[in-house]
């Protein structure tokens, strides 16, 4: 048994658990993945790295959508999501999503998670930015998120689901044949499980969350550091469409110097009627186009950054005074809740926002069964690119992305003969390790990605962001070569060297496609082309440990496309 390609300088395992599948993560992709995996019979352990309920999911506040209302359709939410995707959506992955999605939420509660009903009794349902029909389900206003949260840790613990808390994973362990064979990890405070170790087992599910600390102002929580995108590279999988980070239009505006996760002002507010205002009180977004304020999330962040350059301003504002004090108090107790703490009262006055670092749109490079090109590797959620979201993703799609492709994988590994084969721990293989770095190059990562491959970009942006990035690895892999140090294994230099990993890979993917298209926005080329760039970049980390950027030849999405030549200088992993 071997790990593929490079590894994360670490100690070798102290111990070793085995299952049929390790689940990594535990947001709604992962535990889905998890309970329905132990309901097909399968020994599974779920590995969080932090508690069970402090993923992304928890902090979802819009809701979930799909197809339930009346006069709803399948059909017309695909209509929508491709529409948001800018021509990069693969429409089956959107289909599959669109139409298994419904029965996927009714599943979703009947596991336990409650949504809030309308006064006649059904789900009550709103809009969000690029949904022409009400299809957004909610729990406790603006807390959906923490609701499904809720309902699936109750559930994993109620079905005795093996959980191991507190626990980074570092690599993924490879048998002879390339297959997968489980991970590498580190457990803080689990008893016989503390310190580095393994779980054995011959299928693996990546849910892992996003990278928006990569940035830094975002909405995503500290454990965000593209871990599961950096291990997918090292094993040898192919990851695509990085450079479409998704900026949320509306994040609560903190001040120029505020760093890390931001609170979001979710857009159901302007779902429910909420106006963007500038310093002036004029209502900038009307004319840019037929939604308004409700346009898909990357027009609504262009529309919001173009505003503040006209204006010299630093953000611009949301008004929802006209909601009156007991909507803002039933409807959105935690948005609310969040702007008090900050001096804020939006009862009474316009709401400062701004954009800050989102949702990732690529991913891992899946198929419509989640597998990676890996074999026994899977991925779903925010870590994975299935194809649904293109080149943006639509509002409130991604818990049901979660759950839709979250049951597909499962239903895969139950119906792979290899899950039974549970591989035999062998001893941990002497490889060369990758460099760490210092914990303090997060705060220099975040810096210069905000500044060189943030909401607005350009080739000399890029260029400049790709050569300090450059400069921190190079000066990691020096210092290790030539007198053999490097940092300390721990969790902060683990995280500031996966932020370095998916930073390079992003900030590559980013200078290469010349056009702007979705949340892609390069101020040299301004318009989207869809003669040259309609497809998608793919990524991968070859054997020389080069890191090799390439656009595929069509916008199709099958996960094993051959590569075309480089078209950019290979950079060194």
């Amino acid at each position: 048994m071997t790990t593929t390609g490079i590894r994360l300088h670490a100690p070798a395992p102290g111990w070793a658990i085995a299952a049929d599948v390790v689940v990594v993560g535990s947001g709604v992709a992962g535990l889905t993945a998890a309970l329905r995996c132990e309901a097909a019979g399968l020994t599974t352990v779920v590995v969080t790295k932090a508690r069970l309920d402090d993923g992304s999911t928890r902090w979802a506040q819009g809701g979930i959508a799909a197809a339930l209302g009346e006069g709803d359709t399948p059909e017309q939410h695909l209509d929508d999501t491709l529409v948001a995707g800018a021509g990069l959506c693969d429409e089956e992955a959107v289909r599959i999503l669109v139409t298994e999605g419904p029965d996927a939420v009714r599943r979703l509660i009947a596991t336990g998670a409650q949504f809030d009903e309308s006064s006649e009794g059904g789900l009550a349902l709103t809009r969000e930015g690029g949904h022409h029909r009400r299809r957004i389900a909610h729990a406790g206003g603006d807390a959906t998120g923490a609701e499904i949260s809720r309902a699936l840790v109750e559930a994993v613990r109620a079905r005795g689901v093996r959980t191991i808390e507190n626990a980074l994973v570092l690599d993924l362990l490879t048998d002879a044949d390339g297959r997968t064979a489980g991970v590498t990890l580190h457990v803080m405070g689990e008893g016989q499980h503390d310190g580095v170790g393994a779980v054995h087992a011959p299928a693996v599910v990546l849910a892992t969350g996003g990278m928006g600390q990569v940035y830094s102002a975002t909405t995503n929580p500290s454990v965000s550091t593209g871990d599961g995108v950096a291990l997918a590279l090292r094993a040898g999988a192919e990851v695509s469409d990085l450079e479409f980070v998704q900026f949320h239009p509306t994040v609560l505006f903190l001040g120029p110097d505020a760093e890390g996760q931001q609170p979001l002002v979710s857009e159901a507010v302007r779902g429910e009627g909420a106006h963007l205002v500038d310093g002036e009180g004029v209502r900038f977004m009307q004319g840019q186009h037929e939604l308004g304020e409700l346009a898909p999330r990357d027009i609504v962040a262009k529309g919001i950054m173009r505003r503040m350059q006209e204006r010299g301003a630093e953000h611009m504002y949301l008004d929802a005074r006209h909601f009156g004090a007991d909507m803002w108090e039933h409807r959105f107790p935690t948005i609310l809740a969040a702007c008090r703490a900050h001096g804020i009262d939006p009862v009474t006055e316009p709401v400062p926002v701004a954009p800050a670092a989102h949702y990732a749109s690529g991913g891992i490079r899946t198929d419509s069964h989640g597998r990676t090109t890996v074999p026994g590797l899977y991925a779903c959620g925010e870590v994975a690119c299935t194809g649904v979201h293109g080149a943006n993703r639509l509002a409130s799609n991604s818990l049901l992305e979660g759950l839709v492709y979250a049951e597909r994988i499962a239903a895969d590994i139950a119906g792979d003969p290899l899950h039974a084969r549970v591989p035999a721990p062998v001893p941990y293989p002497e490889q060369p390790a990758h460099p760490l770095l210092p914990p303090e190059a997060r705060f220099t990562i975040q810096r210069i990605m905000t500044e060189g491959a943030g909401v607005l970009r350009s080739a000399a942006s890029l260029t400049r962001a790709a050569d300090q990035l450059d400069r921190l690895h190079t000066e990691a892999r020096e210092a290790l070569q030539e007198n053999g140090k490097t940092a300390e294994p721990g969790v902060d230099t683990w995280e500031a060297t996966n932020l370095l990993c998916v930073a390079r890979a992003l900030v590559g993917a980013a200078a290469q496609r010349e056009e702007t298209r979705g949340c892609h926005w390069r101020e040299d080329h301004p318009d989207r082309d869809d003669t040259t760039w309609r497809r998608h970049i793919v990524v991968r980390l070859n054997p020389d440990r080069t890191l090799a950027v390439h656009p595929t030849e069509t916008a199709e999405f099958p996960p094993t496309a051959p590569f075309s030549q480089p078209t950019q200088r290979p950079q060194e992993q």
